[in-house]
């Protein structure tokens, strides 16, 4: 399946100076794949190791000699690797000690070797015994897949090159398409597996059955790298559907424990952050630039990687969100802020925040900056898009600062001043075009 990062790793191919590239990003969301893809198509030649349970990869990184490693890998898998026509990837990098530390090496004693290490955020980012080789090393994020990377495996190309164009008034023409196309990945999520088996088979027992195995999997892992706060962790992890269906979805300690408190869940609530498992979207005082100075920690929403894992945490039934219209209005609208979460945090490169005044039922759901704004945002699960919040912000509590918002909504595209309102399936299209402006 395509994926949008493609193009970047392109580019740090081409990079005259490049440095060894580490391709963060939780389990499953397809780093593996997109790096075995990337070093077929663009090099002569691939040379795939993965550090996970295997002997020769745990002695392979015993010191940190590049010329020596490079030499057994090469007799090991009877292969040549040559600056400039070779990708050597390191899957599961964190799995053997020093394999971080590693690159350190390749970067200043082998500059011209394009290598690429693939892991996850469980372990690159919060391993403790070697240290991270800051500035020796260039990072991409990679997130689930977005809407259009959706449409891409559902091999709707032209579809997607209207919504890259903004072609508003062909899209209404297309709306009931799009909608139900977005009805789906609603279902789906980002995850790969996940969307495959669902193009493939229709079947959604099946694709319940890949996401069920992914969180799985995310609890192994818990329980893994996490032994002192591991109950913890749990209880922040299995909160997040109750807190999500609540109306005001700020995170309130004692809905994980009676009588529980910051001090309880902090360093809980950090980890899932750090491992990529949750987003935590702090309130911000002002609607200032740089929004990050006027962030208030103390008040924050937490929302999953991904909206079809969150689907399948809150047992949603599937029918119900592929056939009825209760899929972007059940759960207080929990899965559209998801959704527009979710492809804000891969296609900004920015904080993202959200507004609330103390004492008051107002709030605005987000807040980004772009190059020269700051951008309010609302979303609004349906057409009934009744709501006082975003205009009293705007044009009353924050009058003198010009503001103009955006309302994410199932209603079609309208300009009007103040505000413009863009349908749910165009957010990502719309946020690539505004990220600069």
């Amino acid at each position: 399946m395509k994926r949008l990062i493609y193009n970047k790793l392109i580019e740090w191919e081409n990079r005259k100076e490049h440095k060894p590239l580490i391709l963060l990003g939780a389990r499953q969301v397809g780093k593996t794949y997109i790096l075995k893809e990337f070093g077929k198509n663009e090099f002569k030649n691939l040379v795939y190791v993965n550090c996970h349970g295997d002997d020769f990869a745990k002695s392979l990184f015993r010191d940190l000699s590049v010329q020596r490693i490079v030499t057994e890998i090469e007799r090991y898998y009877e292969t040549k690797i040559v600056p400039g026509e070779t990708l050597l990837v390191f899957d599961e990098i964190q799995e053997v000690h020093n394999g971080i530390s590693s690159l350190k090496y390749f970067n200043e004693d082998f500059p011209s070797l394009h290598v690429a290490v693939a892991g996850s955020l469980l372990g690159i980012s919060l391993r403790e015994d070697e240290s991270y080789p800051v500035g020796k090393v260039t990072t991409m994020r990679m997130y689930p897949m977005t809407f259009a990377e959706y449409l891409l495996a559902c091999e709707r190309p032209k579809l997607l090159e209207a919504l890259q164009n903004l072609e508003w008034d062909s899209l209404s023409v297309m709306d009931d398409l799009l909608v139900e196309l977005l009805r789906q990945y609603y279902f789906t999520g980002g995850m790969p597996e996940a969307v495959k088996k669902y193009i493939e088979t229709q079947d959604v027992e099946l694709v319940r059955e890949v996401q069920h195995e992914i969180l799985d999997a995310y609890e192994r892992d818990i329980a893994k790298h996490t032994k002192p706060q591991v109950a913890r962790i749990h209880q922040v992890w299995e909160s997040i559907p109750t807190q999500l269906a609540r109306e005001n979805k700020k995170f309130i300690f004692g809905a994980v424990k009676k009588g529980g408190r910051a001090a309880d869940f902090e360093i809980a609530i950090q980890w899932l952050v750090d491992a990529g498992l949750v987003y935590k979207i702090e309130r911000v005082k002002e609607p200032v630039m740089p929004l990050k100075f006027y962030a208030d920690g103390s008040a924050f929403k937490l929302y999953m990687l991904d909206c079809g894992l969150l689907a399948c945490m809150a047992e949603a039934n599937p029918n119900a969100m592929l056939l009825g219209t209760n899929a972007f209005t059940e759960f207080k609208g929990a899965f559209a802020e998801n959704y527009v979460l979710q492809q804000m945090k891969a296609t900004l490169d920015t904080s993202v925040y959200y507004y609330s005044k103390d004492n008051s039922t107002m709030e605005v759901d987000f807040l980004f900056q772009t190059q020269e704004r700051v951008v309010p945002t609302e979303v609004k699960a349906e057409e009934n898009v009744k709501s006082k919040s975003l205009s009293f912000f705007i044009n009353e509590d924050f009058k003198n600062l010009n503001l103009k918002g955006l309302r994410c909504s199932m209603k079609p595209y309208i300009d009007q001043g103040w505000m413009e309102n863009i349908p749910l399936y165009a957010v990502e299209e719309y946020l690539k075009r505004k990220r600069g402006k």
